[in-house]
């Protein structure tokens, strides 16, 4: 009778875990009534911002830290009743001859920092019109997904101009664009099927790898990229799969960082997967109704 009821009461020794299946966090993507983007935002890196925007002072930091260590380490040795030749023997006189040396290598890091200077990059403002054109026939979660990315790039990035090509179709063309005749306000439309016989689109997606042409106007491709306004400093093309390539224009040369480059990456692959699934569904659609 005990024994059954200690049988009853056994605990396993190796008891059967519970799995927790970790569910993919969804974010929600919404347009308002201007047709902008409502979701979640990047957030820009604050503090290489403001180094940026204060070189100077940064480059002529150490200069300011060596000479007020110079003179602490004066006014310490005035103040302190010791004598001022140095004595080797004395500890303090050898501690002040170190924290010298190193204000003095601080000061002279200071000259060095502002002699040598990088060359200025400026900001252009593309010589081109603002353009928002998407393609008619996209379901309404491509054409959210289209404007996320654009606002994603955008936003971070030096990027002025985004082109969409999939399906041997230009379903995005967005930011400025050139002029499509001198002294008009028409911007230029795409031709996909000029850009897809080019050799900067076979190349890239040859290779299936993104493309970076940090100073756009040295490239003699340039000239297969018409629609980019004429000053476009830098540009990015950036296959989308099998299928297609986006097309990213930035308004600074090597003005994208690695980050960046990353960051559009992502982005590419996150376009691409929503971009099959609305191909694919519209095939499916086509033959149903066939």
């Amino acid at each position: 009778m005990d024994a059954g009821i200690l049988q009853r009461f056994v605990v396993p020794l190796n008891p059967p875990r519970q799995r927790h299946v970790s569910r993919p966090s969804r974010i929600r993507v919404s347009l308002n009534s201007q047709g902008d983007y409502g979701g979640p935002k990047p957030t820009r890196e604050l503090l290489a911002e403001w180094v940026s925007k204060n070189d100077d002072f940064v480059r002529s930091l150490p200069i300011y830290v060596g000479g007020a260590s110079l003179a602490a380490v004066l006014l310490n040795r005035a103040v302190s009743g010791i004598a001022p030749v140095a004595d080797a023997s004395s500890s303090q006189s050898r501690a002040d001859l170190l924290a010298l040396g190193m204000a003095v290598t601080n000061i002279l890091n200071g000259l060095v920092w502002l002699s040598i200077r990088p060359k200025t990059i400026s900001v252009v403002d593309p010589n081109g019109v603002d353009c928002r054109r998407i393609y008619h026939g996209l379901p309404e979660f491509v054409t959210s997904e289209l404007l996320w990315a654009w606002e994603s790039i955008s936003n971070v990035t030096c990027c002025r101009s985004l082109i969409v090509v999939y399906d041997g179709i230009c379903i995005l063309q967005i930011g400025f664009a050139d002029v499509l005749q001198p002294n008009g306000d028409e911007p230029m439309g795409v031709d996909a099927d000029k850009l897809i016989q080019g050799s900067l689109y076979k190349g890239v997606m040859r290779s299936g790898s993104q493309s970076y042409l940090a100073n756009l106007s040295l490239y003699p491709g340039k000239t297969e990229l018409p629609f980019l306004p004429s000053n476009t400093q830098a540009a990015i093309l950036q296959p989308l799969g099998e299928k297609g390539m986006a097309i990213v224009g930035g308004d600074t040369i090597r003005g994208f960082t690695t980050s960046d480059q990353a960051w559009i990456t992502l982005i590419a692959e996150k376009l691409d997967a929503t971009l099959a699934k609305a191909v694919n569904k519209t095939q499916v659609t086509v033959e149903e109704k066939s």
